[in-house]
């Protein structure tokens, strides 16, 4: 019944892209593990499994494409019982959601179990605070001037405010 927001970090799937996962898993609260049902655990998909585990995030494994053919949840699910993902229902506690990312089915349910994971996790902002975050990306306009992309992990930025980063 109540409204809230969630802030999503896509960062990239290709093995070259390590470092941005790396640096995204400390940004985030959870972790949303995707995972092709048709092609099941992938190099890449060991390497963002790693970045979540060194960063002791709680996850959720959205096993996507389920809409193509070949595609097989439960060959993916026991795909990543063999690399130590333990899905609920498998004997695990990790949550898994069968979605199709290009067909919009299954992610009302994956958007229930994230907000589920934060209840849990008992993930809560104090808005009365000055607002502190991680800048994400920033950029230099020859014409505007330094601007960046931040993720607020806590508190309020109000208009007007100054932000500051290490030494700009």
């Amino acid at each position: 019944g109540k409204k809230g927001k969630i802030t999503f970090l896509d960062t990239p799937g290709h093995e070259a892209f390590g470092g941005i996962r790396a640096r995204g898993a400390k940004v985030a609260d959870i972790a949303i593990l995707v995972v092709a049902g048709d092609d099941g655990v992938k190099p890449q998909t060991l390497e963002a499994l790693k970045c979540i585990r060194d960063a002791g995030l709680p996850f959720i494994v959205a096993v996507n494409k389920i809409d193509k053919p070949g595609s097989n949840v439960e060959r993916t699910k026991q795909n990543l019982a063999e690399h130590e993902v333990y899905i609920e229902g498998y004997g695990g506690d990790v949550p898994a959601v069968p979605i199709s990312a290009l067909q919009g089915q299954g992610i009302p349910e994956l958007l229930d179990m994230i907000i589920l994971v934060s209840e849990l996790q008992e993930l809560k902002g104090d808005h009365a605070l000055p607002g502190t975050g991680v800048v994400i990306e920033n950029r230099l306009d020859t014409k505007k001037g330094m601007s960046a992309t931040l993720i607020i992990k806590d508190g309020t930025v109000k208009s007007g405010a100054f932000v500051v980063a290490e030494d700009a």
